[in-house]
């Protein structure tokens, strides 16, 4: 009966390592089609089709930069791994600082969204920051990244 026990305890940690392991592992720049995806996974360049609400970001849809989408990460800001949680305002200072948005951007409308990594995501490991270029209402397609983004 213990061997039981003790298979089922491995099989759930074995399963429970390969999903956080999948829910870590970067996307592409640009996705070939549309999936959901937890924030972490974005990098430089993802699209995503629209911003969830105000608060903690868990999930998002990423579309293909020639899709619709109402935002996109123009940059991405990595902290030391080894380094000490800061605490939450000079995480979202420091994502901040290098969120920069250039003038036709902001002419055009476009607005910056930072996402920072909180106390809890940062004790799982979480050392990634993301600045997102976002036209609220969405409607945007193509990047920003090398200039074929156009704005409603």
């Amino acid at each position: 009966m213990l061997g039981g026990v003790g298979t089922l305890a491995l099989v759930g940690v074995v399963v429970a390592g390969t999903l956080t392991a999948q829910a870590q592992r970067p996307l592409p720049a640009d996705v070939t089609s549309a999936r959901d995806a937890h924030a972490g996974q974005l990098v430089t360049g993802s699209c995503v089709g629209e911003l969830p609400a105000d608060g903690s970001v868990g999930v998002v849809r990423v579309v293909p930069c020639a899709q619709e989408h109402e935002a996109q990460v123009v940059t991405q800001l990595d902290f030391d791994p080894d380094a000490v949680w800061p605490g939450q305002a000079a995480a979202d200072a420091r994502v901040a600082r290098a969120c920069v948005l250039d003038a036709s951007e902001v002419a055009a409308g476009v607005r910056p969204v930072t996402w920072a990594p909180t106390e809890q995501g940062w004790a799982r490991g979480d050392r990634r920051g993301l600045c997102l270029a976002v036209v609220d209402g969405g409607g945007v397609t193509g990047s920003f990244l090398d200039g074929s983004a156009e704005v409603p």
